[in-house]
Parts: structure tokens; sequence; C-alpha cells
């Protein structure tokens, strides 16, 4: 069973899924949160994990909170698994390249791949994926093509090494 929270944030309506007590999602397009919405793939239910969740967030957009502390269940094959935990090491307020990432994870050539695997992360923001720029700093990709989400997410963190 899936339970989801909806909060209101400055980048717009977000949708908190969780399942079996871990956090699995965070939707940030409200197309699709309107779709899961009207299906029956969700519960809308506040449980302690969901109200956590939404604090933490609301903390974050405050600028109170860097870190985030939440049991969380991504799902994906071993190679996003990989890009994901890299892009828990990017550190609040800083930007790294997507060759960065896969030079972290020991797969130089995978560049591509790392930008497939940031898009297709469920859980953005609390995964950091807003945080992987293009080499010359400038906003590349982002989930459902939310380079304004993405901005707004640098711009927040006061970060300095992209190309606003």
């Amino acid at each position: 069973m899936y339970f989801l929270h909806t909060m209101n944030s400055p980048i717009g309506t977000i949708g908190i899924i969780e399942e079996k007590n871990r956090i699995v999602s965070l939707l940030m397009d409200e197309q699709e949160l309107t779709e899961l919405l009207a299906s029956s793939k969700v519960v809308e239910h506040k449980t302690d994990l969901l109200e956590e969740a939404a604090k933490q967030l609301k903390e974050y957009f405050q600028r109170k909170r860097k870190i985030f502390s939440l049991p969380i269940f991504p799902k994906g094959t071993s190679f996003q698994q990989k890009v994901w935990k890299e892009l828990m090491n990017i550190p609040y307020g800083e930007a790294r390249s997507y060759q960065y990432v896969a030079d972290g994870i020991g797969n130089p050539k995978a560049v591509r791949a790392v930008g497939q695997a940031n898009k297709a992360n469920s859980i953005p923001i609390i995964i950091p994926c807003h945080r992987v720029i293009g080499k010359n700093g400038a906003l590349v990709g982002y989930a459902g093509n939310q380079t304004d989400k993405k901005a707004f997410l640098l711009q927040l963190e006061q970060c300095k090494n992209w190309a606003s």
C-alpha cells in the first residue's frame, strides 16, 4: 500500500509517497500528481513518516535544513542506485558535473547514462539530483524538463558554481 501526503512549497505542490515506512517518491509535477490521485494506486493518508518528511522539506525551503534524515527507498537498477548514492555525496550549496558523477562511480564514459539515472530519480531534493549540472556550469536536464525548479533549488542553496 502506498500512502500520499501533499504539501505546498515555493516550487508548487509536492506529493510525498510512502511505502512500507520508507519514502519512495517525491512528485513535483502537478499533472502527474493529479493523475496519481485519480488512480487507485495511492491512499491519501498522513502517517508519522509523511508528516516528518513534510516537516523536513519545509525546513529545507526555509534554509534551516541541509541534510535529510528520512528512510528512503528509491527503486531502480543497480547502476541507478550507484548514481543516486553518489548524488548523496554532493554537499548542500555545491554542484557537480555529470562527468564528475560518472568519475565518482568509477565509470567515466557513462556521462549520458548518469544523466538518465539522474532523470529517473524518484526522490528529488532528498536525493539531490538538482545539484548536477553541465560541465560549463549550465543547467541541463531535470525531471520533466523543469529546469526552473532546478534553478530555484540551486538559488535556494546559494550554489555558486553554476551559470545562473
